[in-house]
């Protein structure tokens, strides 16, 4: 999910009323003169399209993948977030709303060509994998590509 910030410089006796996506438990009573506070507002992102697919899970050993099990199809070490998917390009992020919320995956793997519209999770270990399971008619959610915010923006 991506955030925005936003800064208070030096703000005596604010209301948390005036900031509603703010968190109640921080206190913005006596910010000095020009000290900062700087919050991070999470800005759900919108989806580019939607897409139906059927959803698996694999893990890092080499029956399940190649003789680099920890590197991805695009150079990357695994990691939690990542994906394989042949009918997406490498980089693409995308949700999985119905099984993750707001979560967003990163396309950074491959699967077998007979695979061709069908998303693989990467999972730690082999158990988590298994018990995914296969999943149908799924909702993917591709999001438009990540952007550098400048500070303020």
């Amino acid at each position: 999910m991506l955030t925005s910030s936003v800064i208070i410089r030096g703000v005596i006796g604010i209301a948390l009323t005036a900031l509603p996506l703010m968190t109640p438990s921080v206190n913005l009573i006596n910010v000095p003169e020009g000290d900062e506070i700087v919050f991070e507002i999470p800005v759900r992102e919108e989806a580019m399209r939607t897409l139906k697919v059927t959803v698996t899970a694999y893990s890092s050993t080499p029956d399940q993948t190649d003789s680099t099990p920890f590197i991805t199809a695009n150079g990357q070490h695994v990691r939690d977030g990542i994906i394989a998917a042949n009918f997406l390009p490498f980089g693409t992020r995308v949700r999985f709303p119905e099984l993750y919320g707001d979560k967003v995956f990163t396309v950074e793997d491959r699967m077998h060509p007979r695979f061709s519209k069908r998303a693989d999770i990467w999972m730690e270990t082999r158990q988590e994998a298994v018990h995914f399971g296969l999943k149908r008619g799924v909702t993917l959610e591709v999001l438009p590509k990540a952007r550098a915010l400048a500070l303020g923006e």
